[in-house]
């Protein structure tokens, strides 16, 4: 049945600390803060859950993404991004930025740039990186709301960024070399808070509602086509995977779990784990 979510894993299996999720090519999930925090947990497509890898001292993993084969993490008490080597599983810092207040969620393009959102929820504003293939990165915005969810749309020629406090998904225009123009409002919700969000082929971007506990689904026009109900309330972040990239992944706050759901359209991540040009996926 489409758009009606289970849990998919036991209650409270990771801290309320639950963040990432991404899949890799074999259709397990990973998410952060299996059990306890600097952590990653691995998640079977039946539901089984493992510790994965316990991430270096002081590093605190939000955003996971694949890109290359490789799994990179958004580690907000380091103010850097980790690289991690599936094969081996060594640890390697990719990306480091100190005047960052802490990498919150990562957008990663076909060949390898990275947008990183940047809040400081003290002061309920925030700023917005890019991270170029070399690991440079460079200061795109200052002065915004509290930034969180990113993401970039499937055909790469917008970067959608939210505001948890201000409610709000703004739209930009990805020009050459990858920066920035043209932004502009999306959408803007009157109640609860934002989170992560992720592309459907189709153009269609999936926005976590947090503390409502619903998943909003936006046309490319900026339209609300759908809510769908989660059983938990605080949602944190979303991707998708499954065999044919049409099973939504949702971690949990509230219920330490990760909750899942068929679509009728693939997503964005998988199916650049499945590009027919030959480039290296990413999630």
């Amino acid at each position: 049945m489409l758009y009606v979510s289970q849990t998919l894993t036991e209650p409270h299996l990771f801290t309320s600390g639950i963040e990432g999720p991404a899949c890799d090519q074999q259709g397990n999930v990973y998410a952060v803060n299996y059990a306890r925090r600097h952590t990653i947990g691995k998640v079977t497509p039946e539901g089984s859950g493992s510790l994965f890898l316990e991430l270096p001292a002081g590093a605190t993993g939000n955003a996971i993404r694949f890109h290359q084969g490789n799994m990179f993490i958004a580690d907000y008490t380091g103010h850097r991004i980790l690289r991690v080597d599936m094969q081996t599983l060594q640890i390697h810092t990719f990306a480091e930025q100190p005047a960052m207040n802490q990498p919150n969620d990562l957008a990663v393009t076909k060949n390898g740039v990275w947008f990183a959102s940047d809040p400081n929820w003290k002061q309920s504003n925030g700023m917005l990186w890019r991270i170029d293939q070399n690991g440079k990165s460079k200061l795109l915005e200052a002065g915004m709301g509290t930034t969180n969810g990113i993401e970039v749309s499937y055909d790469e020629r917008s970067l959608y960024v939210n505001e948890t406090v201000q409610r709000r998904i703004w739209q930009y225009d990805l020009i050459g070399g990858y920066d920035v123009s043209s932004k502009r409002l999306f959408y803007e919700f009157a109640d609860f808070g934002l989170d992560g969000m992720r592309c459907d082929i189709k153009g269609n971007l999936y926005v976590t509602r947090y503390g409502k506990g619903t998943i909003a689904v936006l046309s490319p026009q900026g339209e609300l086509v759908r809510e769908i109900t989660l059983n938990g309330k605080l949602c944190t972040n979303v991707t998708f995977g499954g065999a044919d990239g049409r099973t939504c992944y949702v971690t949990m706050a509230d219920t330490g779990t990760i909750e899942s759901f068929r679509t009728e359209t693939p997503g964005r991540c998988w199916a650049l784990w499945n590009d027919n040009n030959g480039r290296s996926g990413a999630n």
